[in-house]
């Protein structure tokens, strides 16, 4: 449990660093003729793809702006040189306005190796308002993104504020942890729907699977809370019971010398979840949280396209402290977008999830390593 304490510790300092050196940050800046653009707001972004007929606009596009040399101004867009002239005077000036740049004229010499990245970093932008979709008890499901181990559920509306969602994995699950997967319908901040297995999900890993969760079928609804996007509650309902066949390849992994267990879902549970919606290093999405969930006890944060020093990610934590039957564990993930060209850029990211927990020989290690996926579907304009 100490290193537990120890990784949520650490991980606080660091978000306090970072606040701490926004603070001390010069507000006085000279004026920066050649720089590239942070991917820190989608609506401008798009729209000056938009006006030089980019067709998909990628909202985390590379933009460089060299404007040096007054009778040769360009706009560079994923490599593609537009003269500055052939924007609109209102995108012009957005663009020459715009707060977060990365400077290019800055030299280089033997030191940079150690304080380039660091220079680049915009830490002002740490922590800043969520956006309105996010603070609405009906439009909160609203979401482009689909994951294929975990976290939020993708959201498609039909009308606002009512639509659908899918998820596969509970809002606190790792890679290789649980079969759940669910569909939901949403209508003014309520939502019902049913939920069952998949049962590959958990088949593919051979060891270290004492603790998973484990679902047979079942159906569940809950309530956002009006007044603002801070508290949901949920009930779940197992229809199901597993037979003897199935709960003999659950507990396959169990090991009884160390009373180790994985988790069955059965009969109901009651459920909830308190948050506070921000966004962090300029994300499209981001929370930090305290749940309970079947029983367990959670602790997080998840944001969606985190900017930092040109690099855009999503980057997850989950801290189970507790539970009625499984060790606790600790979740990081860190999934990174623009690794691909064109449309690509910014439709899907991939990186490293490891949980943390009691391994098979009682000592704390990671019990799961693997890749995560995540598409996105829509655009957050």
């Amino acid at each position: 449990m100490k290193k537990y304490s120890y990784i949520i510790i650490t991980v606080l300092l660091i978000f306090l660093s970072f606040s701490n050196i926004s603070k001390a940050q010069a507000n006085n800046e000279e004026p920066i003729k050649y720089f590239q653009m942070e991917t820190l707001d989608d609506s401008l972004f798009i729209k000056i793809q938009m006006e030089v007929f980019i067709d998909p606009p990628d909202p985390k596009a590379e933009i460089i702006v060299d404007l040096r040399d007054a009778n040769n101004q360009t706009v560079s867009i994923k490599g593609t040189l537009y003269p500055f002239l052939a924007f609109s005077p209102t995108v012009r000036a957005k663009i020459i306005t715009y707060p977060f740049k990365l400077n290019l004229e800055k030299t280089v010499n033997f030191g940079s190796v150690f304080t380039r990245v660091v220079k680049k970093m915009k830490f002002k932008k740490m922590f800043e308002p969520p956006t309105k979709n996010q603070i609405s008890s009906t439009l909160y499901y609203i979401n482009p993104f689909l994951q294929l181990f975990g976290g939020e559920q993708l959201g498609i509306p039909f009308r606002k504020d009512i639509g659908l969602s899918i998820g596969m994995g509970t809002p606190y699950s790792g890679p290789l942890e649980t079969n759940f997967v669910q569909a939901n319908f949403h209508i003014l901040g309520f939502y019902a729907g049913a939920f069952g297995p998949i049962e590959e999900f958990t088949q593919i890993k051979k060891s270290n699977n004492h603790n998973n969760l484990y679902v047979t079928s079942g159906f569940q609804f809950g309530y956002v809370i009006p007044f603002g996007n801070f508290l949901e509650i949920n009930f779940m309902k197992i229809t199901v019971t597993p037979s003897q066949s199935r709960l003999d390849i659950f507990n396959k992994y169990n090991i009884d010398s160390l009373g180790y267990r994985a988790k069955i879902l059965e009969k109901s549970y009651s459920n909830w979840e308190f948050r506070y919606p921000i966004s962090v290093l300029g994300s499209t999405r981001g929370k930090f949280y305290i749940a309970k969930y079947v029983n367990e006890y959670h602790f997080g944060f998840t944001g969606r396209e985190l900017s930092l020093a040109g690099s855009v990610f999503d980057l997850r934590m989950d801290y189970m402290s507790s539970s009625d039957v499984r060790q606790p564990q600790f979740l990081l993930e860190i999934m990174v977008q623009k690794i691909a060209e064109s449309w690509g850029s910014s439709s899907f990211a991939i990186g490293p999830a490891v949980i943390f927990s009691k391994d098979e020989s009682g000592k704390i290690g990671a019990i799961s390593i693997f890749a995560n996926f995540r598409f996105k579907l829509g655009t957050s304009f």
